[in-house]
Order: C-alpha cells, then structure tokens, then sequence
C-alpha cells in the first residue's frame, strides 16, 4: 500500500497530538510529536540555566528520541533518559514557547524531523508541519478548537498527571502561548494554503477518526 506523509498542525490543547497519535496507529504509522522535541530542548535550557546564546552552544548535546511503551503510548528521551512528565509541565511549556522562536534551534529540530519522514509512513504534529517541515505532505489538517474547550481539555490533563493547576491562569497561558506561537518572526502558526481545517470543539475522537480516515484513503487512493 502506498505510504503517505501526514501534517498535523494547530494551536495548543486542540486535540492534535490525540489525533496524530490515533492516525499513525490506525496507519501502522510512525508517529512523531515534535512539540515534545522543543520541550525537551527547553527542558535541557532550564535545568543547565542556559541563556539563548549558551543554549545555542550547547545544542549538538541535546539528543532527542522517542521510546515506544508496553502499553503502546510514546516517551520523550532526553539524552537517554525518559523525561514524558518533566515536560508537560506549565513552567516548561512556557519555555518551549521562549525557545522555540529562535531561528538555529529551528533549523537543528527541524533537519531532524525532515529525516524522520524520508520513507514517509509518518504522522507529525506541532505547528509548522505542513509550511515549513513537509510542505509536500500528501495531506495536511490544521486542527483547532475554541479557547474555552481546550483550556478544559489541557485544565483536565494536567489533574490527570497529578498537578494542581488554577483554571484561570491555563486559560492566560493558553491565550499568551497562541500569541506568540501566530506572531514569532521564524515559522509561526498558520493555516498551509492547502491545508484542511477541521474545529474539533464538539467532536469526539471516533467522530473525528471517520472523517480523517476517509481524507486519507482519498489521498492513497
């Protein structure tokens, strides 16, 4: 069967990890998180308290990969060790955002990603997946929701790993997060011109699964 690379991109907390992650297994898909790659790059800045231009001398230390679970789920390596929980964290994620703008870190994640998907038979998501790292991905979905659904969906997440967020300060982070992920001057969010637009707000995932599964068969043929 013919493989195909899909580009999933979107704002934070608009379900496009959960629907990157379904795809690639309902594929027989690799599945890349590339939000996860700048995380741990932040990660790495916080714990070393790197400013930008030490970050950027220090960046060929950083190794990220993936570790397949028992269960089926995917952790995020840094250097070899499994840090899935240290980078979901607010503090980090804020981070993430600070870093990720910077046109070297960019280009170093990127030539990663670009690798990965050379054999294509890849689900990738984050926010310049289909303009920037496969801007000729067979298919590209822009997914998003209203601010409202995905500060409940990321509030709920994080009581799920244990944290004890205040609802309000999601919501700004949220809100702050999609400001400078539109307005960065290096690759910032926005729609590929052949991008499909899908609003998940009042979607479940199986109702979201038969629509996206029927875009692919279409581009596989």
């Amino acid at each position: 069967m013919k493989k195909i690379i899909i580009a999933v991109d979107g704002p934070s907390s608009s379900g496009k990890s959960t629907i990157a992650k379904t795809i690639a297994k309902r594929m027989g898909y690799r599945y890349v998180d590339t939000g996860a790659m700048y995380r741990a790059v932040a990660l790495y800045a916080l714990r070393n308290r790197l400013s930008n231009e030490e970050l950027l001398a220090e960046l060929d230390k950083i190794v990220i990969s993936f570790a397949l679970q028992p269960d089926g789920s995917q952790h995020t390596l840094l250097n070899g060790e499994d840090v899935e929980q240290q980078i979901r964290t607010l503090e980090v994620g804020n981070m993430a955002s600070q870093v990720s703008p910077i046109k070297e870190v960019r280009a170093y994640l990127v030539a990663q990603q670009q690798a990965m998907g050379k054999e294509k038979g890849i689900v990738m998501d984050g926010r310049d997946i289909g303009t920037v790292v496969f801007p000729q991905a067979e298919l590209k979905l822009f997914i998003t929701a209203s601010l409202e659904v995905r500060t409940r969906r990321r509030y709920d997440e994080l009581i799920g790993k244990g944290q004890n967020p205040v609802y309000d300060e999601v919501a700004k982070d949220l809100a702050d997060r999609d400001y400078r992920d539109t307005h960065r001057a290096e690759s910032p969010l926005r729609q590929a011109e052949d991008a499909i637009r899908y609003d998940n707000s009042d979607k479940t995932i199986d109702e979201q699964m038969e629509d996206y599964l029927r875009l692919i068969n279409e581009r596989i043929g």
